[in-house]
């Protein structure tokens, strides 16, 4: 079958498909004319822009005023005090938590992408060459279904299921999206042939098999590349071939990049709810260290959301529960399903103290039990476990020095990863903002410019 050719795009030129997703992302709202905080003034015309350059501070205030509401209503409706808020909007203070974007983003009635931003394309080519293939993934996910293929040949299915298992799946835990692209869509339109037209039932079972697995690589892909809305028919679209399938590990592995993809303004509770039901489904068919691992993933996923929550309890006993089925699988995540593994674990503790406010000592107390060994140099895992440690470090003025250093090392370790991501662009900005940390200045600078933020 003839490779399809990977799709170029530039920022002068992005695709039809590709607006059609940014219109799921609206526009960044901004007020233009006006310089007062008092939005009952409506005296002076605002006008809508999109500017994908503006830190979620910034977006925060332009949504506030396009709203017109005071720092006192967004307080009130939210719990996010109007002094840090204020602050916040003027870069002093990092918007870096789930809970508080998920609050902010139900208080002012929009979505937590239009405070965090969009997919963004900057110059830097290692930050935009992923999104040049989403518009072939978005047309291979939705003219395909799996009752009728959109191509009418393909490689072999024992072939596929090798380059998914062999290429795909180390590609996405190495955070090469540029790659996945090249990859992805092709075999998107193949796997759906081959549960279409199965050649008999164990074909159509390895078919669907490996379409769940293609499809969950597809849905954390655009979820990094902050193409929320594809992220979720990804992930709907592998919970779909896994109920054709009838097997709960599979759902399971399905339910878990759903869960991720699920949006968390005023859903929290629901979400929540949601990873806890997936986990006692599945404890009684595991059997195996697949399982476990499926097992464990949606765990720790319980504990986030319950994190985000400010249900400390909750996010303790999900994440003890994770370690204990840890226990029970080789330390190896580079070959575990989703990397589970008592060092992912560990990684992931750092990530819920991160979410429920912890900083600077206590991260560092965390980041000092995690250990690398069993991380390749080139891993998104690595690179998020560095991340939230310098967003952690970062609210401490004592340790933003140390911040900067810890998040060059996540871009080093999974590039195309970080330079997408909303979280590390806010610390980036945000210590930019502070203009305290000069021996890290130059580093600092060059994340922004590499980020496209103003620097």
């Amino acid at each position: 079958m003839a490779s399809r050719p990977f799709l170029s795009r530039t920022l002068d030129g992005i695709s039809a498909a590709d607006d059609r997703n940014r219109g799921a992302v609206p526009l960044v709202v901004k007020a233009m004319t006006h310089q007062s905080d008092d939005p009952a003034r409506g005296d002076q015309p605002m006008r809508v822009t999109s500017d994908d350059n503006a830190t979620i501070g910034t977006r925060l205030r332009a949504l506030r005023m396009w709203r017109r509401m005071t720092l006192a209503e967004v307080a009130g409706l939210s719990g996010v005090s109007a002094a840090y808020l204020s602050m916040a909007e003027r870069g002093l203070r990092s918007l870096d938590r789930r809970s508080t974007i998920s609050a902010l983003a139900a208080a002012l009635r929009v979505s937590e992408t239009d405070l965090t931003g969009g997919p963004h394309l900057t110059a830097d080519p290692v930050q935009s060459a992923p999104h040049s293939a989403v518009p072939a993934l978005r047309v291979a996910l939705l003219t395909n279904t799996l009752t009728t293929s959109a191509v009418d040949r393909s490689r072999p299915l024992a072939d596929l299921a090798q380059l998914t298992t062999g290429k795909l799946i180390p590609l996405l835990r190495a955070g090469d999206y540029a790659m996945i692209g090249c990859l992805l869509p092709d075999l998107l339109d193949e796997l759906h042939y081959h549960v279409a037209a199965p050649a008999d039932e164990a074909a159509q079972r390895l078919a669907l098999e490996t379409l769940v697995e293609a499809c969950i690589c597809a849905s954390f892909t655009a979820k990094h590349l902050n193409y929320t809305d594809l992220a979720h028919l990804a992930a709907q679209r592998a919970m779909d071939a896994a109920a054709l399938l009838q097997d709960p590990i599979a759902h399971a592995k399905a339910s878990f990049a759903w869960l991720q993809t699920l949006p968390k303004a005023g859903s929290l509770d629901r979400n929540l709810a949601a990873a806890e039901r997936a986990a006692s489904t599945l404890e009684p068919y595991v059997h195996d260290s697949v399982g476990l691992c499926a097992l464990g993933m949606l765990t720790l996923t319980a504990s986030l959301t319950a994190a985000s929550l400010q249900h400390g309890d909750t996010a303790s006993h999900w994440l003890d529960e994770a370690g204990e089925i840890a226990a029970r699988v080789p330390d190896d995540p580079e070959r575990n399903w989703q990397s589970f593994s008592a060092t992912n674990v560990a990684i992931w503790r750092v990530t819920v103290g991160v979410e429920r406010g912890e900083a600077g000592g206590t991260i560092h107390e965390l980041a000092d039990k995690v250990s690398l060994d069993h991380l390749g140099e080139k891993s998104s895992r690595r690179a998020t476990f560095f991340a939230d440690v310098g967003c952690g470090l970062a609210r401490e003025p004592r340790t933003r020095a140390e911040a900067v250093q810890w998040l060059r090392r996540a871009e080093e370790a999974a590039p195309q990863l970080i330079r997408n991501s909303a979280t590390a662009r806010e610390s980036v900005a945000y210590l930019l903002n502070r203009a305290t940390v000069t021996a890290g200045g130059r580093e600092l600078r060059g994340m922004a410019a590499r980020m496209g933020l103003p620097h």
